[in-house]
C-alpha cells in the first residue's frame, strides 16, 4: 500500500468508527455502477450498492456476496461473534448465514461521501429470516456501517459492521 492509501484507509476506518458510534437511531452484481473517474457518486448511488449487496445474498451463493468484498475487508458480522478479515473467512460466514433465506430491509441510512472513490453508509436495517430445520419465521434488528471503496473501477465493501440491536 502507498503512503497516501494507508493515510485514506486509517481515516475510512476512523470516520466508519465514529459514524457507528455516533448514529444510534440510524448495496447482486459484483461491479458497482460506473460514475465515471473523478465524479462523485449521489446518495442515492450509494444507497443503491446496499440493494446489489441484498440481492447477492437472495442468490444464496455465499461466493457471490464475498465478491462484493475487497481482498483485504473486515466484516463485523451480525450474527457471528467471530471477525472475518479474509474471503474465506467472509464465505463461511456467509455459508451459514444463507442457510436462513435473509432478505434485509434498510430503516435508516446516513450517507457520507468522503471523495469520488470513498462512501460511508451507516444506519439501522432489519433482515426476515426462516429457521431452516423449522420454517419459522423472525426478524433481526440491526445497525450496520458499510465503507466502500472504488477499486479497479469497481465498488468494494472494505469494511462492514453489523450488529443486533441492543433492545431486540
Amino acid at each position: 500500500m502507498t503512503r497516501r492509501s494507508i493515510s485514506k484507509r486509517v481515516a475510512m476506518v476512523t470516520a466508519t468508527a465514529v459514524m457507528a458510534v455516533g448514529t444510534v437511531a440510524a448495496g447482486a452484481a459484483v461491479a458497482g455502477p460506473s460514475w465515471g473517474e473523478s465524479k462523485q457518486p449521489t446518495k442515492k448511488q450509494v444507497l443503491g450498492l446496499f440493494d446489489q449487496w441484498n440481492a447477492a445474498l437472495q442468490t444464496g451463493d455465499s461466493k457471490k456476496v464475498a465478491d462484493l468484498y475487497a481482498k483485504d475487508a473486515v466484516l463485523l458480522p451480525t450474527v457471528s461473534n467471530n471477525v472475518r478479515s479474509d474471503r474465506a473467512e467472509i464465505v463461511d460466514y456467509f455459508d451459514h448465514f444463507l442457510q436462513n433465506k435473509p432478505v434485509g430491509t434498510k430503516i435508516e441510512s446516513h450517507v457520507n461521501i468522503l471523495d469520488s472513490n470513498s462512501v460511508i453508509d451507516a444506519g439501522t436495517y432489519e433482515f426476515k429470516l426462516t429457521d431452516p430445520k423449522t420454517g419459522e419465521k423472525s426478524t433481526v434488528k440491526a445497525r450496520y456501517t458499510y465503507a466502500y471503496e472504488k477499486r479497479s473501477g469497481e465498488w468494494l465493501i472494505v469494511n462492514h459492521h453489523s450488529s443486533k440491536m441492543p433492545e431486540g
